[in-house]
Formats: structure tokens, sequence, C-alpha cells
């Protein structure tokens, strides 16, 4: 029988403590990361271009994680008949980036050194952000970590290369990403009607390297068929946009798009992608709770980052016995 919590004689109800994700420990020092999984927050959104509030997500969606941190040893699903997230799955919080305000280049900075002090520890890095902007500095901190592939789970493609001057938006991140040597490719899935990018941003995202695929497109292939279109062996990062979903199950963004993925078709996606590839970092952002009283965005978001976490370190211990 697993052990829990509640031997310890304390409930630890998911309302009682402070919110860190998951309730996990708190490294404040961040020369003392010493874990499997290292968790951080990005609250900056001056790069978005419509409706802010996602600088609030990192601790929306901590809060909303404690829903899951009943003190049980791990997760028991019946589905797979797997207990995901025992114990030997060291997971810390190491709080967020320092943000400054108005200033995107000290900021951005301030989550690059973040990333990069998470893979000096060898944890695996799990940002919250935040605008999309955030992925620029993070991928930024794979420089020298090897090649990797990005997936995209988002409504829009995020491939502006410059807009009045600015090119470090919510709006360009893959096309950031697309320019380092040590990205070789990007699978971006879920992009869809109106979008952030002109016709010109596809022609040169397929340029660079891009698979892109919309929800439909998706359905018609199929979860798993998605996943098979990133080339194998390749180490994959990912980052997903909250908007991604379609809004009637996640309203709490800054740019909603109807039309969006399901919750079964993003977690048989991240399911089958780590089965498949090895996991190298992921970011979830644009969680911008004020625009969702119910909460339910966040705890979509808490329960999507756990679930693939649960995945990720499965697959790499059934790797293990083989």
């Amino acid at each position: 029988m697993s052990g829990h919590g509640y031997e310890t004689g304390r409930l630890n109800l998911p309302f009682v403590g402070i919110a860190t994700f998951g309730k996990r420990p708190y490294v404040q020092d961040w020369t003392q990361i010493d874990a499997d999984v290292a968790v951080m927050g990005a609250p900056f959104d001056a790069g978005t271009q419509f409706r802010s509030g996602a600088r609030f997500g990192p601790r929306s969606v901590r809060e909303a994680s404690t829903l899951f941190s009943f003190g049980h040893a791990g997760a028991y699903d019946h589905e797979d008949d797997c207990t995901y997230l025992p114990d030997s799955v060291r997971i810390v919080d190491i709080g967020d980036a320092d943000i400054v305000h108005t200033d995107t280049a000290r900021s951005h900075a301030n989550i690059r050194t973040g990333v990069t002090a998470m893979l000096a520890a060898g944890a695996l890095p799990i940002v919250i952000g935040g605008d999309h902007s955030v992925n620029i500095p993070i991928i930024e901190a794979f420089e020298g970590q090897g090649d990797i592939h990005i997936l995209q789970i988002d409504a829009h493609l995020d491939f502006v290369d410059e807009r009045h001057g600015v090119r470090v938006g919510h709006g360009s991140p893959m096309r950031r990403a697309a320019e380092k040597p040590w990205v070789t490719g990007l699978t971006q899935v879920g992009i869809r009607n109106v979008s952030s990018t002109a016709r010109e941003g596809y022609e040169a995202a397929r340029a660079m390297g891009s698979d892109i695929l919309s929800v439909r497109q998706a359905r018609g292939l199929g979860m798993q068929a998605v996943i098979d279109r990133i080339p194998a062996g390749a180490r994959v990062y990912v980052t997903l946009d909250i908007d991604g979903f379609c809004p009637s199950i996640a309203p709490g963004t800054g740019t909603p798009s109807h039309g969006g993925f399901l919750y079964y078709e993003v977690l048989e996606m991240l399911q089958t992608l780590a089965k498949r590839h090895e996991i190298v970092g992921m970011d979830l952002v644009e969680v911008a709770p004020d625009y969702d009283q119910t909460q339910s965005t966040s705890i979509l978001a808490a329960q999507i980052l756990l679930n693939f976490l649960g995945f990720i370190f499965e697959a790499r211990a059934s790797r293990q016995k083989v």
C-alpha cells in the first residue's frame, strides 16, 4: 500500500498553506535547485497587443494546482492503471522571474536567467506565463543544450517578424525561435481563424521548416497522427498557449479564438508525445484569470501541466526498464 501525507497527522487540504505549484517545496536560491522538475512563473504581459492580464497567470495557475494536492502518493489513473507522479519524482517551485515594469529587455533577461539555472541543475524546466513573448528568452536559454524541435499548441501562428519596430511581442515568439540554429523545426497545431500573422508570415514559417495544422486538420488526421509528423528521435520542447483550447472551456485569456481543442484532444497529443520523444521543457502561457470568474481556465492549465509531467516521468521510467 502506498503511503500518503495523511499518515503524518496533517490533512493539509488544498486551501490550506502556501500556494506553490502543486504545494511542492519552494526553492528561493536558484543555485540550490536539486529536483527532477523546476517550475517558474514568468508574470510578464507587456508583450500583449489586445487584453492584458496574463501577468496574473502564474499566481492563478499555482493556486488552481493546489486542487490536485490532496496528499496522496501520486495520482492513480484507472484508465491507464498507472500511478503518476509518485514521491520519487521531485518537483520544486522556484518562484517567479523578476519583472521590471515597462522594461521588456530586462524582464526577458531575468526569465532567461531562471531557465538557465534550471537547466544547469539538470531539472526539467516548466514555465508558467505571462504572455507568449516569454517563450523568447526561454528558447534563448537552450543555447548550448543540443538541438530541439518545438511543438506549439496555439490558436495563432505567432510568426510576426516585426510590427512597428517590435520584434519581441507575443506575436513573434515562433519567428524568433525558428531563427535559432538549435531549433531544428516547429510543429504548429491548432492555428485557426483570424490569425496574428499575415500570409507572408505563413509562407516564411513553412520556408523555415514549420509544419502548420489547424484544429480541423488535426482532427481529420487524429491526435496520434499529428505527433507522428514530428521527426523521429527529436528532442521536443512544448509551448502551449491556453487559447489553443476552445474558449468554451478556457475563456480566461486575452485573445480567445473559437473552434479550439478540447481537453482530451490535447491530453492525447501530450501523452503520445511523451511516449515517443524526450521532452526537454515546457511553457504554458496566456492565462489571464480576470476574464474567467469560474477559475476553470486556471484549473485546466494546472491539470494539463500535472498530467503532462506524469506522462513524461512514466515514459522515462518505462524506457529505463527496457
